[in-house]
């Protein structure tokens, strides 16, 4: 089996790499490697969804599903002090990078820890979970990562998705159409498509 970003182990050498780079107004610093995703810089889609996202008006923590070497949840970790955010992913070393991002930028407000989708978080709420999801782990992975978000909202709670046209954000904005029964459409640029859905069930 070939390895990818999303592999739990990687035999790939280590050559990491630290730079800068500003995120909803905060220079923040990372440390990236071989066989984690978009190690050259914070990629377009993590970019946008950060820049997009606004907390919704309800008690709880976020959740940053698939986090990597933690843009997303890091610098949401920092523009919501009061807020826990849990930062997941099945990628070891992406796990080690963010906790030693998390570190470096003096980020105390966060949880780092493995989990395969949710697997590992059965029976936790949140008040909003955000990912751009691996869509080369195909369709069939990415949607369940979208049922198993809508079970671990909490009432009001809130799904922020970042996803290309062209790589699958037709049927990712049917599907949670379906699950959750409402969908937004917040922002659009460069063929990337930033959804939410609020879980009212």
């Amino acid at each position: 089996m070939s390895e990818h970003y999303y592999s739990k182990k990687t035999a790939a050498k280590s050559d990491e790499k630290t730079w800068s780079y500003t995120l909803r107004d905060r220079l923040l610093t990372f440390t990236t490697d071989h066989a984690v995703f978009s190690k050259g810089e914070v990629d377009f889609g993590s970019r946008l969804l950060i820049e997009s996202f606004t907390a919704p008006p309800v008690d709880g923590n976020f959740l940053d599903l698939g986090c990597g070497y933690g843009p997303i949840g890091l610098s949401l970790a920092l523009e919501y002090p009061d807020r826990q955010v849990v930062m997941v992913d099945v990628n070891e070393r992406a796990l080690n990078l963010a906790e030693k991002n998390a570190a470096k930028n003096q980020v105390t407000n966060v949880e780092i820890k493995e989990s395969d989708r949710l697997r590992q978080l059965e029976g936790r709420q949140f008040a909003a979970i955000l990912t751009n999801p691996p869509v080369r782990a195909g369709k069939k992975v990415v949607h369940a990562m979208f049922e198993e978000a809508k079970k671990a909202l909490g009432k009001s709670g809130e799904l922020w998705v970042v996803i290309q046209k062209k790589q699958g954000a037709p049927s990712a904005k049917q599907k949670i159409e379906e699950l959750f029964g409402n969908i937004e459409v917040v922002r659009k640029e460069n063929g990337y498509y930033i959804f939410k859905a609020q879980k009212f069930d």
